[in-house]
């Protein structure tokens, strides 16, 4: 079949699952793959996933939990919608690899949640977006106490809580570099970095932004972070 109904998981909980089925469809309906593996701890590969335009809610919570997951599938979808991605590989405890993410225009919480509690990561995918959207990466990567490695972030102007959490609890991340020169958004950078390892470094555009006080108040309590301008753009 080339399409999905809404909300038609199958195998969410199924412990003893260890591979998953073929899904060949390129045409996605809203919220289809909803929960579809959740909890399958038994499961190491993930089935290709070839779609391009992505519709709301449609991979939510798709192999949340599935605990013996290393490696996720690639993700062509250039085209977003609301929560396509949300909680998608949330506590994927053993996920080691994160797939790259094409979309350069977001949508409303389209990453939300997408890898938290990944304590295996150790480096987090390029993000390529330049137009966000409201709580788009909220609490993207929160929990990922082993990564340390964290994406550029290039957009420009900021969205309502667009990093709200997003890189909370990431023990070992001591660096960062948020390249936006608006970040007047309500509660983009707030908790953001909380958690994070002692005497960071935040990498911002400009002199300008060393300053702002929406950044320098956004760096996480006693850590001792500092903030500098970016060696290149």
């Amino acid at each position: 079949d080339t399409s999905k109904a809404m909300f038609c998981y199958l195998f969410a909980n199924c412990t003893q699952l260890t591979q998953a089925p073929e899904l060949p469809a390129k045409a996605l309906a809203d919220g289809c793959y909803y929960r579809m593996f959740n909890g399958c701890t038994s499961l190491t590969q993930a089935p290709e996933l070839p779609a391009e335009n992505l519709t709301d809610y449609c991979y939510y919570d798709m192999f949340s939990g599935c605990t013996s997951l290393t490696q996720a599938p690639e993700l062509p979808a250039k085209t977003l919608a609301d929560g396509c991605y949300m909680c998608m590989f949330s506590d994927c405890s053993g996920l080691a690899q994160a797939p790259e993410l094409l979309a350069e225009t977001l949508a409303y919480r389209c990453y939300s949640n997408m890898f938290s509690g990944c304590t295996s990561l150790t480096q987090a995918p390029k993000l390529s977006a330049t137009n966000l959207a409201d709580e788009c990466y909220i609490n993207m990567f929160s929990g990922c106490t082993g990564l340390t490695q964290a994406p550029k972030l290039p957009a420009t102007k900021l969205a309502d809580s667009c990093y709200y959490g997003m890189f909370s609890g990431c023990e070992k991340l001591d660096s960062v570099t948020m390249l936006a020169t608006d970040v007047s958004a309500s509660d983009a950078l707030v908790q953001w970095l909380d958690g994070t390892k002692e005497g960071g470094t935040l990498y911002v555009a400009n002199e300008e932004m060393t300053t702002d006080p929406t950044i320098t108040g956004s760096l996480p309590k006693d850590k001792n972070w500092t903030v500098e301008v970016a060696a290149t753009n």
